[in-house]
């Protein structure tokens, strides 16, 4: 007669402990855009639903918030931003939804860079157009998970050191590529300023008529020094941005004799049938866009 009442308690214990597994909850994550988004999703997995207030193709400089943001954000345990500034909308969307919480700024801990704009030092945002910065940023997303989610302490960590271990040949890959390139050539124009982390950690220099803000407007004169630093230097593919107005960087191009090298993948992710759906493949394709250009090659087709 025990032999029942001893299999009722084990099934009821087992019972109990997938009744504990269903219930566990989902960590409500909010990314300031697509690209931050993605690194949270490829941390996370499973335990961890991601919402990014900016869409694919979106520019994260002139972005304006929505309602449906200030719900996202008003239900979420944890938001992660890129910070340095990029994000100058933010604080109105936090005062707006209610959130109590702190942003989790996935640059923290990143040497920065800054240039001189209108008379002003500004710091450069665009942080994780380096791969090893991209380090950081999951870093920086595995400490936070852990710290709001304790259980899945060990998820998050195997998930991030096989995303670590993924961007760090992503970072050798794209200096083997560019080291293969005379120095000389390695020079290509943008639209906006959004290149200056990938130029300092793999040796290319990029021009561009607009600062680190696609707000900014520059003026005649900064466009024809530009042209004429473009023929002086004999920089020969030009590259406009996914999330940018490209007419001006064409104007620039058509007048100083530069060729299209294609669409480069900046700020935000392409859509998911694109070529540039996560930030790995973002990375990867912007490398292969450039170097082909900076060889004089035809770039592969979209």
């Amino acid at each position: 007669m025990k032999q029942p009442m001893l299999s009722g308690a084990m099934a009821a214990i087992v019972l109990s402990v997938f009744s504990s597994f269903a219930s566990a909850k989902t960590l409500e994550a909010v990314a300031s855009f697509t690209v931050i988004a993605d690194m949270v999703h490829t941390v996370g997995g499973d335990r961890v639903h991601v919402t990014s207030l900016i869409g694919p193709n979106g520019d994260p400089h002139v972005y304006e918030p929505t309602p449906a943001d200030a719900q996202a954000l008003k239900k979420a345990d944890l938001t992660f931003v890129s910070g340095l500034h990029l994000e100058g909308w933010l604080d109105r969307l936090i005062t707006a939804s209610g959130y109590r919480g702190e942003p989790v700024v996935l640059s923290t801990g990143i040497k920065t860079r800054s240039m001189e704009e209108d008379g002003k030092r500004v710091t450069d945002p665009h942080a994780w157009n380096s791969a090893a910065n991209g380090v950081i940023y999951v870093r920086n997303i595995i400490t936070a998970l852990k710290k709001a989610d304790p259980e899945g302490a060990s998820v998050y960590q195997a998930n991030g050191d096989r995303y670590i271990a993924q961007l760090q040949e992503l970072d050798a890959y794209a200096r083997a590529q560019v080291q293969a390139i005379p120095a000389a050539q390695r020079k290509v124009l943008t639209s906006h300023d959004a290149f200056g982390y990938f130029g300092d950690a793999y040796g290319v220099t990029f021009l561009s008529p607009l600062g680190f803000s696609t707000e900014a407007e520059p003026s005649a004169a900064d466009v024809s020094k530009l042209i004429r630093q473009i023929k002086k230097e004999h920089i020969s593919a030009y590259f406009f941005e996914n999330s940018g107005d490209p007419r001006l960087v064409k104007q620039i191009a058509a007048a100083s004799g530069a060729q299209p090298g294609g669409e480069l993948y900046v700020e935000a992710l392409s859509p998911a049938d694109g070529p540039a759906a996560t930030y790995a493949q973002m990375f990867r394709y912007n490398v292969d866009q450039l170097t082909a250009a900076m060889q004089g090659k035809v770039p592969a087709a979209k």
